[in-house]
C-alpha cells in the first residue's frame, strides 16, 4: 500500500522541515511556535487559509499555533498529542513506519464478523501494544474484523472516546501513533480487518481547539442532543466538510484501516444537495482503491437510503448498526420494556422479522413516539445489517454496565448466541462476550473537575426516567463515571476464559463461528433463499442456503417452553439427511418426517429437557 494522498490542513514533513497549512476563517494572523525555535508567521492564502514552509520542523519536534492575539494553542490537525489535548503538538511523519501488508486487500462484507473493543479496558495495560498481543486469540476465535471504539485524543487518561478533542491524533494513553500502525499491520498478517469508530456529529467539548480556529465550525441553524450542530450546510461549511472527509481519509490511508463506523449519523444534519455522508463515500471510493473498505453507520432511523448506491440517490455506505434485533431479543429474554424497548413486544415473531428483513420497523408507527419509523430494507443485502446481543452502548448505557448474560440463564444466552452467530446478517460481538465475561462495562470519564461533576450529575439525572431509579437515593448508587474504580471494574479479566463456565461459552462461540465460516460466509446472501419464522412464541427458526450445498437450519428455543416438533420454514420435497453441527445440549436427537398438514418436512427434536436450547443442523440433498 502507498499513501500518495495527504490531508489539506496540518503539518506535512517536507525535506528538512515541514509545510504547515491552517484553516482559521476571520483571522488576520497565524503564527507557528516551534519548541526552542523562532516564531514563524504563515502567509495568508485567502478564504481563511494560512500556509508556509518551516525549516527544522522535523518529526518529533513540538510546536503550537497562535491565531491573532490568542495564546498559542495545540494544532487541531496534529497527528500526535503525547502530553494530552491541551499540550504542545508533535510533528509525525506517517511515511516513516515500515508496513508489511502490501498484499492485503481486506475482508469482503459478506465475510465480516466484527469484534468491538475498547483499547483501554481490553487488557490490563490498556495500550495498542497490549491489544496487539491478543490478536492471535481473536483470529483463533473466528472473528474477521476488530472494531476499535473511538481513539481520537480525549481529555484525561480514560474515556469511551466519544468526547474526542483532537480528531487526527490517537489518544496518548494508548500509545504512539506507530503503535496503532503496528496493531493494524499485525491484524492484517492474521487475516483480520480493523475498523475504527469515528465521531463527526459533535466535538469535545474539552480540548476542542478546532472550533477555536474555525468560528464557522458550529451552526445555530440546527441542534443535536449535544447542543449546536456541526455546520454542514451553512456559510463556511465547505471547510468543515473538507476536514471531516480528510479525517476519514487520513485514518484509511495513513493507518491502513479497513473501514469506519460512523457515530450517530442521524445527528449529521445536512440540507445540502450532496449530503456529507455521500461526499465521504464518494471520496473514499475514489481515493482508496484495490481493497475492501467498509463505511458503517450508527443510525436510529432505520433509513435505507444510507446504504443505497450513490448513483441511485443514496449515501453509498456499506452497512448500518441495526438495533431492532437486539431490542426485540432483550425484551424477550430480560423483559426490558422502558424507553426505546417500549417499541417492542419481545415476541419471537419480532425476532424473526428482524432476521428476515434486517430490522423490524420499516414505516410502522412507533408506539413510543406516535410517529412512523423506518423505511423498507428490502432493496438492501442482509449482510449490510450489523446486529448484536451486546455492544458498548447496550451495556455501558445501563446504570451498572451489566451485560445481557449477567441477567438471564446461561442456556437462554447460548440459545440467543446460536441465532446471532449463524444469522444472515453481520454479527458483532463486544469484547469478552465470547467467554461470557463476568466484568461489566461501565461509563467512565476523566474530565477536569467542573465538567466531570456536570457529567456525573447529568448521567444520574438521565436514569430518573426509569422506574428502578425514580428514587434519587437509588440514583446516587450509580457508579461515578469520574472514579478510577469505575474504569478499573470494566477491565477484562482474561484469566477467567480458561475456567468453567467461561471456557464452555468460549468453546461454543468458537464452534458457532467455525460453522458460520463453513456455511454462511459466502457471496451475498439472497433474501429469497432465507426464511426466518417463529413457529410459536418460544422458538425462532432460520433456514438459509449453505455454502457447501443444502440447507443450514438454526433452531432456538429462547425460553424452554416451545414445542419439540416443528415444520421446516421452506418447501422441501425430498427427504434430506440430517447432520447436527451444533447443539447446546450434547445428547440431542433430530429426526425428520413428512406431514402435509404441517406444511411438509417436520423436525422432531428429542432428548432435550424443558429449557432453552440452540441447534444448528445441516440438511443435505435439499435445494434452497
Amino acid at each position: 500500500m502507498t499513501t500518495p494522498w495527504t490531508p489539506r490542513f496540518g503539518v506535512h514533513p517536507e525535506g528538512d522541515g515541514a509545510r504547515v497549512r491552517v484553516c482559521a476563517p476571520g483571522a488576520s494572523r497565524v503564527q507557528v511556535h516551534p519548541e526552542n525555535g523562532d516564531v514563524v508567521a504563515l502567509e495568508a492564502m485567502g478564504q481563511g487559509v494560512f500556509e508556509g514552509r518551516i525549516g527544522g520542523l522535523a518529526p518529533g519536534r513540538r510546536y503550537k499555533v497562535q491565531v491573532d492575539d490568542h495564546q498559542p494553542w495545540p494544532d487541531p490537525w496534529s497527528r500526535c498529542q503525547p502530553e494530552g489535548v491541551h499540550a504542545a503538538s508533535v510533528v509525525i511523519d506517517p511515511a516513516q513506519f515500515t508496513w508489511t501488508d502490501a498484499g492485503w486487500t481486506g475482508v469482503p462484507r459478506e465475510q465480516l464478523v466484527i469484534y468491538e473493543l475498547h483499547v483501554g479496558t481490553f487488557t490490563r495495560e490498556g495500550t495498542f501494544a497490549a491489544a496487539t498481543a491478543r490478536l492471535p486469540e481473536l483470529a483463533a476465535l473466528g472473528v474477521t474484523a476488530i472494531e476499535l471504539m473511538p481513539i481520537a485524543a480525549f481529555p484525561g487518561t480514560r474515556n469511551w472516546g466519544y468526547d474526542g478533542g483532537s480528531w487526527f491524533a490517537p489518544a496518548a494513553a494508548y500509545g504512539h501513533p506507530d503503535d496503532l500502525r503496528a496493531l493494524i499491520d499485525a491484524a492484517h498478517a492474521l487475516g483480520l480487518a480493523v475498523l475504527l469508530d469515528v465521531v463527526y456529529n459533535h466535538l469535545g467539548p474539552d480540548g476542542a481547539y478546532l472550533a477555536a480556529f474555525m468560528p464557522t465550525f458550529f451552526t445555530d441553524r440546527h441542534h443535536t442532543p449535544w447542543g449546536r450542530a456541526i455546520n454542514l450546510d451553512g456559510p463556511g461549511s465547505a471547510e468543515v466538510r473538507r476536514i471531516i472527509c480528510d479525517n476519514a481519509l487520513s485514518w484509511l490511508h495513513e493507518y491502513h484501516l479497513d473501514g469506519l463506523r460512523l457515530d450517530a449519523t442521524h445527528a449529521l444534519i445536512d440540507t445540502s444537495d450532496e449530503h456529507v455522508l455521500a461526499q465521504l463515500a464518494r471520496e473514499v471510493a475514489t481515493e482508496v482503491t484495490g481493497r475492501h473498505v467498509h463505511l458503517i453507520a450508527e443510525d436510529e432511523r432505520n433509513f435505507a437510503p444510507l446504504m443505497l448506491p450513490l448513483d441511485g440517490g443514496g449515501s453509498g455506505l456499506t452497512g448500518v448498526w441495526a438495533d431492532d434485533f437486539h431490542h426485540a431479543m432483550r425484551r424477550r429474554l430480560a423483559g426490558d420494556h422502558e424507553a426505546w424497548f417500549s417499541d417492542f413486544d419481545g415476541s419471537t415473531r419480532e425476532v424473526a422479522t428482524a432476521l428476515a428483513r434486517g430490522w423490524v420497523f420499516s414505516g410502522q408507527t412507533s408506539p413510543r413516539s406516535g410517529k412512523p419509523r423506518g423505511t423498507s430494507p428490502d432493496a438492501l443485502p442482509l449482510e449490510a445489517f450489523v446486529i448484536c446481543l451486546q455492544n458498548h452502548d447496550q451495556i455501558g448505557n445501563r446504570a451498572h454496565g451489566d451485560r445481557l448474560h449477567h441477567q438471564i440463564d446461561a442456556t437462554a444466552w447460548l440459545a440467543a448466541s446460536t441465532v446471532l452467530l449463524t444469522s444472515p446478517e453481520t454479527p458483532l460481538l463486544f469484547m469478552g462476550q465470547e467467554w461470557a465475561a463476568s466484568t461489566p462495562f461501565l461509563f467512565f470519564t476523566d474530565h477536569e473537575p467542573t465538567l466531570g461533576a456536570q457529567v456525573v450529575a447529568g448521567r444520574r439525572e438521565e436514569f430518573g426516567r426509569f422506574a428502578a431509579f425514580a428514587d434519587p437515593l437509588v440514583r446516587e448508587q450509580i457508579p461515578d463515571p469520574q472514579a478510577v474504580s469505575t474504569f478499573d471494574a470494566s477491565i477484562l479479566d482474561w484469566s477467567e476464559r480458561d475456567t468453567s463456565p467461561h471456557a464452555d461459552a468460549l468453546a461454543a462461540t468458537t464452534r458457532l463461528l467455525e460453522i458460520r465460516r463453513a456455511h454462511v460466509s459466502s457471496a451475498s446472501r439472497r433474501r429469497d433463499r432465507i426464511h426466518a419464522v417463529a413457529p410459536d412464541d418460544h422458538i425462532v427458526m432460520v433456514a438459509q442456503r449453505s455454502t457447501t450445498g443444502g440447507m443450514l437450519l438454526t433452531v432456538a428455543d429462547l425460553t424452554g417452553e416451545g414445542v419439540r416438533r416443528v415444520a421446516v420454514p421452506a418447501a422441501i420435497e425430498s427427504s434430506p439427511s440430517v447432520e447436527v453441527l451444533f447443539s447446546t445440549h450434547p445428547d440431542v436427537r433430530v429426526e425428520t418426517s413428512r406431514d402435509a398438514d404441517a406444511g411438509g418436512l417436520v423436525l422432531s427434536i428429542t432428548d432435550i429437557s424443558s429449557e432453552p436450547f440452540g441447534l444448528v443442523i445441516h440438511l443435505t440433498g435439499v435445494p434452497l
